[in-house]
């Protein structure tokens, strides 16, 4: 039974994007066009030069938003409201998601390297408001982002969550490396598992695994 494997977990911590909704969403389709004309706009390159430098920054330092800091001084504010406005019309309400995280037993938030009103916008949409004690931004980090471990630190800390009473939900495997070395169980959830010693679980069906957690399925 996976069940057995959270008895401990006390704290329950969800990634948003990719993870509280599926890929096929695409809303990070909108939000990487956005976020490539910020980077034009900001620091007057082609797109093509854009396009290469958003990819760059994120795999170097976690966001296109944390490269654009550390290389351009950029203000986060404008650029967190400006990538993150797109159209949500076509996300539905997941009464089964809504049912599986309410009947865990703690404490349940959302943590994510978007910003708080845009993950509020999408829980919204999801028909998840009022499911989590709490929703943390990149900005409630200092923005710094994961995989960053001071991120989580940051987060966990105001929380007053114990990590090694918690589990984490996160659809980018490299996020889940420091959750993992806190103590927390981790859960990769993507349509396809990419095996790591921080993984503990992987599921493409977060409803169901919940589930199963709570007794109401089978495994």
């Amino acid at each position: 039974m996976v069940a057995k494997h959270f008895s401990h977990v006390r704290a329950w911590v969800f990634d948003l994007d990719n993870t509280l909704y599926p890929p096929e969403a695409a809303l990070f389709d909108q939000i990487e066009v956005r976020m490539t004309d910020w980077v034009m706009s900001a620091i007057s390159v082609s797109r093509d030069r854009a396009d290469h430098l958003r990819k760059h920054y994120w795999q170097t330092y976690g966001t296109t938003l944390a490269g654009l800091m550390a290389e351009h001084d950029v203000d986060p504010a404008p650029y967190l409201d400006q990538v993150h406005d797109i159209d949500l019309t076509h996300l539905q309400p997941d009464p089964q998601l809504a049912a599986g995280i309410t009947a865990l037993p703690g404490r349940k938030i959302v943590y994510t390297n978007g910003c708080g009103p845009y993950a509020q916008r999408v829980l919204d949409a999801r028909g998840l408001s009022g499911v989590f004690d709490a929703v943390y931004g990149v900005e409630h980090a200092e923005f710094r982002p994961k995989p960053d471990r001071a991120a989580f630190e940051t987060i966990f800390q105001a929380d007053g969550l114990n990590p090694t009473q918690a589990a984490m939900f996160e659809d980018d495997p490299r996020n889940l490396a420091a959750p993992h070395d806190m103590g927390m169980r981790t859960v990769h959830v993507a349509p396809n598992p990419e095996p790591a010693p921080h993984i503990h679980h992987h599921t493409n069906d977060l409803a169901g695994f919940l589930g199963r957690l709570n007794g109401f399925g089978e495994g």
